[in-house]
């Protein structure tokens, strides 16, 4: 650079402080002809900076003018900064810009090409390295299908090339790949999904003999898993519970997360579920055993809650028509007594879900004749007829509908005879009363009606038989009015006409046994009144042989036999006080011991037990006293002494009492002192006292 290059006001005699305008916009230009990493720039733009410096420089640039003298530049005048000069300046430049140059040509040689598009590929003409790089990046999706892809890609490469060791070992590990994928499958319960997997690995991988061999566990798990399952469901049918759940631990063994898991507890909840149904049913069945109609509806109820898709269902279905045909079986019962109304009403209640339809209807259409020819009349067994022929041959009651119907069509006959006999006996008279027995006897006995008839004529029998024997039972009642020993016999005599077997003989009969025993009352009376004269004397012995005269078997003889027992006891009684106050005199403790119990033989009701009550109180005291004496010296004889008190005397209480006192005295019970430990005891102390 020359020295006409240089402006003139940056000359060294001439140089003046620049203006801060013209510092700022040096600053400024040198910014914009710098790079932002520090490089300055190159080529046109820095042809665009010296342009702008050129355009600067051709205008007039105001300089701040000495007092003295005032400097001007021309406008045709160009110099370069002063900043130009600095080597400083220049040094880092020469280092910046080779480095940045070379920075920029490294990345572009380091810059990999762009990745292949594998979709658009045209894979005839594609490279190795190509099929490669689109394999792995499929294989890297990890799914059948990207897999099976991938080793599609790279198996058609020849069997020299170059990466054919890589590629094998990736085809061995992308088939492995797969048959992790199949057991997944296997694993999620999709067993079908995952044998379909396993069989696309490529049969020259040695994963293919891997494949088959998981296959074949895979079925063998799969099918051992559902033989459990299945027997634990056959257990549930038999509702045991206790062996479904073991059978179901079992799952929680099978190598499959599907059974151990999803299966387990499915099976679990069908326990469960089970258990309450069978429940339901075991309650149901308990309140089919109690034969009524409302245990039954509700059985039948609890039956029908078991729901179609719970495994007990069957059984539940099973036991619905044994429960309706129990109704059926209690609305028969009520019909074969008559009671249609309510057997038709128990009838009506069975339930659809018994289907015994067929057999109910067929037993509400019979049940309804039966009703009509119970009636006793034509018209109401011609109702029953008509009705009982619509039942069809396909209804259960079918043949008795029949047989009822052939009954009920001679019935019809039979009324007829009955309704003129009953008409004839309606008259009341002897004669009518034959008249409507002939009647009636027109009846064969097998006829429906046979029986009725025959009671019917028993019936009149025993009227006709009443009307012939009143009077002799209303002399007889006529002549026992006196009430004295030979009205009451003739009374007896007069009614004994009438034979066994008639229909007044029962009545005759009581008669007979009420007059009887006013006679034997009448006779036998004195015998009982001198009995209890003697006995209110005292001379018992005479009382009781006197009783004694009245025969077993007579109108009096109970009454006579229980007074006879009261005076012996009251002998005995005697006898037995008379001999305690005997023993008593001994005044031994044996003695009056025994006196005590002879005494209490009295009876509570005889006059003699308040005396025997007040001596066997003072010999139990004197027992008690004779104990004291005793255990002065000889304890353990007072205590048998003491024994001898039986309970409820007056001295019981203060002799047990007193047999507590000698018996703690005998053996006192060790006490230890409070302040005494175990280890300060002497056990032998007492014996060593006892020594000295």
């Amino acid at each position: 650079m020359t020295e006409r290059d240089i402006p003139e006001s940056w000359l060294p005699g001439e140089a003046r402080e620049p203006d801060n305008n013209m510092t700022r916009a040096s600053r400024k230009q040198q910014l914009s002809g710098t790079h932002a990493s520090g490089v300055p720039a190159t080529g046109s733009t820095f042809k665009s900076v010296v342009k702008r410096s050129e355009q600067s420089d051709l205008e007039e640039i105001p300089v701040e003018k000495d007092p003295k003298e005032t400097v001007s530049i021309s406008k045709g005048t160009w110099q370069l900064p002063k900043w130009t000069k600095s080597w400083v300046l220049w040094t880092l430049l020469l280092a910046l810009v080779p480095g940045a140059i070379a920075f920029m040509a490294t990345g572009m040689l380091l810059k990999l090409p762009s990745a292949p598009n594998c979709p658009a590929i045209f894979w005839p003409l594609a490279s190795a390295s190509v099929r490669l790089h689109c394999a792995q990046l499929a294989a890297s999706k990890q799914t059948v299908k990207d897999l099976l892809q991938a080793i599609a890609l790279v198996k058609e490469l020849p069997k020299n090339h170059p990466l054919r060791g890589e590629i094998e070992r990736l085809i061995e590990e992308w088939s492995r790949d797969i048959l992790k994928l199949a057991d997944q499958s296997f694993q999620a319960g999709r067993l079908d999904e995952a044998i379909e997997i396993a069989h696309q690995v490529p049969k020259e991988e040695s994963a293919y003999q891997l494949a088959q061999e998981q296959i074949s566990k895979w079925q063998s798990t799969w099918s051992k898993a559902e033989d459990t399952y299945k027997e634990a469901e056959d257990q549930l049918r038999e509702q045991k519970w206790h062996q479904a759940f073991m059978l179901a631990a079992r799952l929680l063994r099978v190598k499959n997360e599907y059974w151990t898991t999803t299966k387990y507890d499915q099976l679990n909840r069908l326990i469960v579920s089970a258990r309450e149904d069978g429940e339901k049913l075991t309650k149901a069945k308990g309140l089919g055993e109690n034969k009524t109609v409302n245990n039954l509806l509700k059985a039948i109820e609890l039956a029908e809650s078991v729901q179609q898709d719970s495994y007990v269902y069957q059984k539940a279905q099973e036991v619905l028509p044994e429960f309706g045909r129990k109704m059926l079986e209690l609305a028969e019962a009520k019909l074969e007594r008559r009671n249609a109304d309510e057997a038709i009403a128990i009838a009506q209640k069975i339930p659809l879900s018994t289907k015994l339809q067929p057999e109910t209807q067929g037993f509400i259409t019979l049940a309804e004749a039966q009703k009509n020819a119970w009636l006793g009349t034509t018209a109401g067994l011609e109702a029953a007829i008509t009705q009982a022929q619509e039942i069809d041959g396909s209804k259960p009651v079918y043949e008795k509908a029949q047989t009822l119907i052939a009954g009920w069509q001679l019935e019809i006959q039979d009324v007829a005879h009955l309704e003129k006999a009953r008409s004839l006996a309606s008259l009341g008279s002897i004669n009518d009363y034959a008249a409507a027995i002939a009647e009636a006897q027109l009846i064969p006995v097998n006829n429906p009606r046979g029986q009725e008839a025959r009671k019917e004529i028993a019936s009149w029998v025993a009227q006709i038989q009443t009307i012939e024997d009143r009077p002799y039972l209303d002399r007889a009642e006529q002549a026992a009015m006196l009430e004295d020993v030979n009205s009451l016999q003739a009374a007896i005599a007069e009614a004994s006409q009438i034979r066994r077997g008639r229909a007044l003989y029962r009545e005759a009969r009581s008669k007979i046994g009420t007059w009887t025993g006013k006679i034997q009352r009448i006779e036998d009376q004195p015998y009982l009144d001198r009995a209890k004269d003697l006995a209110n004397a005292g001379d018992l012995p005479s009382a009781i042989a006197t009783a004694q005269q009245i025969a077993s078997g007579r109108a009096l003889s109970g009454e006579a036999q229980a007074a006879i027992d009261d005076w012996q006891g009251q002998i005995r009684a005697r006898e037995n006080w008379k001999k305690a106050r005997e023993v008593a005199v001994t005044g031994t403790p044996e003695a009056l011991a025994e006196a005590i119990r002879i005494a209490n033989r009295l009876p509570d009701g005889s006059s003699l037990r308040g005396d025997a009550n007040v001596a066997i109180d003072q010999w139990s005291e004197q027992l008690l006293d004779i104990a004291r004496a005793q255990g002065e010296s000889d304890i353990p004889r007072a205590i048998e002494t003491a024994r001898l008190i039986p309970r409820g005397t007056a001295a019981y209480s203060a002799a047990r009492e007193q047999i507590r006192s000698w018996r703690e005295y005998l053996n006192p019970q060790p006490q230890e002192s409070p302040q005494e430990s175990p280890q300060e005891s002497y056990p032998e102390q007492p014996t060593n006292i006892q020594q000295q």
